[in-house]
């Protein structure tokens, strides 16, 4: 990864060493060095008298340019493993004894023989044990009708191989992960070690709730997953008790209670969760490619929308996939009830909902946050960073955000995250808290830091479509082009445009956005650009609209076409027209009659380069993503009441 440039000229940080290295002397170093007082007598042995003095290990952490040094030993033969089962306060198995959480430490001898104590990085996670194989829900059906009763519709989707999951760190089926639960396991994961270990930090792995050798049952974000996980945190401060095999308790004296939480997906999204109950002695998270809110991962303004790639899953097949403990048939009824409360038929925002939606308790958090993301992550879609990046601003907790060009997971740099740790779990004042807030990767995968994020140079530019001729592309423009004073349609004689899309789910958006001319789409394209536009934040979309029949999918891209015309879908926003008022209760359509249809795309940073153009293309159903109804519905758009607004830099006269 390339060194950042800074947007205000500052001077990039100096580059670490690599981690790994054997552990030295402060002298051999040339470092200052902290010492952990413990209160416990160094005992020494008298060198022979013609023996050159041997440089002292530091019983205590070594920074440098603010960053953490590994000066302890990388040979894992040092470390020692305990494995623990931490006592949570709930009984989410209804088997009559509190769940408990599988852990595992990794620690310095020196918390055993120098009287060390370590911060601790700590990643829990539901995939450790590996996965389950899973049949998702079928998306080849009609559309809920809030006019009639609507039904639900069985699993008959694809089948999934735990194997090619993107999102499980480690390999195994379910059947595999049970045999593991009950023999020997050396180690959950050996991840974040190499890192943080030389470093003076002790590094914790958890099972999340139901999942390999964990009690409790998955309930994909559910309440007590958080409880889970947090559990934790509150033994390592001393406040839950935790045992060994044998049942001996097993108490966290080695460790400050400095905690960071860090991890990708969903072992980034319980840091969030959390984080979101105020916990002491969590001090700093960093979620990667994680969820603010599970239903804007599996929903969208009311619509059933995938997760990229995992077309038809929902929160039971989800759990159903991480159910890895022993006991096969004590969680059946929980997911099952899953299965019925997540209302895949409405796709209603609900109290079910609620309880997954870690925006409500970011009050709470005080822990600084990190988060990362990428750009083109269609899995965890951007909505989920920057909603959470947002509020968190909002409430001037310590924050910072990493955005690149790549799709689901993505880490910031070594330097970055021990940075972070450095500030926030050793105390140590690197002056983090000065640093520009937000790292964005280009898309020439420079590194750019800016002074945060979005952008607050950035203008929320409010576009107008006007239509095209023969299903060619529209207009975008910023002054009505296209439009006479009364705000009717030139194109269309004076009298307002009234443009037509059929559905036709069978073809892609992409397809429909290269499209030259489509009865399947409506395109809107800016003129040619002459200089760089910067999108910087969240695209919204206001359309008047109305449909031919009582439900119907709106799609809507906001498209980068080059000199050629190729058109590269930069991010996308979806919303069933029932939800329109409220994403708590779908509302009837009354076919032909005109309805505001208000809603959000994906968060973006992109630059369009001069000489390319914008566009914005409109669909119905979203093949990727969206309930695959039969083709044929119709859905009629008022250009000239209808508006796009982007967050946009550097757009003054372009859009005129």
């Amino acid at each position: 990864m390339s060194i950042p440039r800074r947007a205000a000229g500052l001077v990039p940080p100096t580059a670490l060493r690599s981690p790994g290295s054997a552990r030295r002397g402060a002298a051999a170093l040339g470092l200052a060095v902290v010492t952990i007082l413990t209160g416990v007598a160094a005992t020494s042995t008298p060198a022979a008298a013609d023996a050159p003095a041997a440089a002292a290990t530091p019983v205590g952490p070594v920074f440098q340019n603010g960053m953490t040094q590994p000066v302890f030993s990388s040979n894992r033969n040092d470390w020692i493993r305990q494995e623990v089962w931490v006592q949570t306060p709930i009984d989410s198995d209804g088997d009559g004894r509190d769940d408990r959480v599988h852990a595992e430490v990794t620690r310095l001898q020196e918390t055993e023989t120098a009287g060390l104590k370590s911060p601790v990085v700590y990643e829990v996670s539901p995939y450790y044990a590996g996965g389950n194989p899973i049949t998702n829900h079928d998306v080849d059906h009609e559309l809920y009708e809030a006019v009639r009763p609507g039904k639900g519709h069985d699993r008959g989707g694809p089948t999934l191989n735990p194997a090619t999951d993107e999102r499980m760190a480690a390999a195994g089926t379910g059947a595999v992960a049970a045999a593991a639960a009950t023999g020997p396991q050396p180690a959950i994961s050996t991840s974040q070690e190499t890192n943080w270990l030389p470093r003076g930090f002790a590094v914790v792995h958890a099972e999340s709730l139901g999942s390999g050798k964990s009690d409790g049952c998955p309930t994909t974000g559910g309440r007590n997953e958080t409880i889970g996980a947090k559990s934790v945190v509150d033994w390592l401060n001393g406040r839950a008790k935790a045992y060994d095999a044998a049942g001996a308790e097993v108490k966290a004296t080695w460790t400050t209670g400095k905690v960071g939480m860090i991890g990708t997906s969903y072992n980034g999204t319980l840091p969030n969760a959390v984080a979101s109950t105020g916990v002491k002695g969590l001090e700093a998270i960093v979620p990667i490619s994680a969820i603010s809110s599970w239903y804007d991962y599996y929903r969208a303004n009311g619509a059933v929308v995938a997760a990229g790639g995992y077309q038809g899953e929902d929160t039971d097949v989800l759990a159903e996939y991480v159910y890895t403990r022993a006991d096969k048939q004590i969680c059946r009824s929980v997911i099952d009830e899953l299965a019925k409360a997540q209302d895949r038929v409405t796709g209603d925002y609900s109290a079910f909902w609620d309880e997954r939606n870690y925006m409500n308790d970011v009050k709470k958090v005080h822990a600084a946050v990190l988060v990362a993301h990428g750009l083109n992550d269609w899995n965890v879609k951007t909505k989920q960073a920057a909603q959470w990046y947002e509020a968190l601003k909002a409430r001037k907790v310590p924050h910072k955000i990493y955005l690149h060009q790549g799709g689901h997971g993505g880490s910031p740099s070594l330097d970055v995250l021990n940075r972070w740790f450095t500030r926030y779990l050793w105390d140590y004042k690197n002056g983090v808290e000065q640093d520009p807030r937000a790292l964005i990767q280009r898309e020439d995968r420079t590194l750019v830091e800016y002074a945060e994020w979005p952008d607050p140079t950035a203008v929320d530019t409010k576009l107008d479509l006007s239509a095209g001729a023969n299903g060619a592309a529209g207009v975008l423009a910023q002054d009505k082009k296209g439009h006479d004073k009364s705000g009717h349609d030139k194109n269309h004689h004076g009298k307002p445009a009234t443009e037509t899309i059929v559905d036709d789910v069978t073809k892609t958006a992409q397809t429909l956005a290269d499209a030259a001319t489509s009865p399947n789409r409506l395109a809107y394209k800016s003129g040619t650009l002459s200089g760089a536009v910067r999108l910087s934040g969240t695209p919204l979309v206001s359309l008047q609209m109305s449909f031919g029949q009582p439900a119907a999918n709106v799609t809507a891209l906001l498209v980068d076409y080059d000199q050629n015309g190729k058109a590269k879908i930069i991010t996308r926003g979806w919303i069933d027209p029932q939800n329109r008022d409220s994403i708590w209760k779908s509302k009837p359509i009354k076919p032909g009659t005109e309805y505001r249809l208000d809603f959000d795309m994906q968060p973006h940073d992109y630059v369009f380069a001069a000489g390319h153009q914008v566009g914005i293309v409109l669909l119905s159903s979203d093949y990727e993503y969206t309930i695959r109804p039969t083709p044929g519905a119709t859905l009629h758009l008022d250009t000239a009441k209808s508006t796009v607004k982007l967050p946009l830099v550097g757009a003054a006269g372009e859009f005129n």
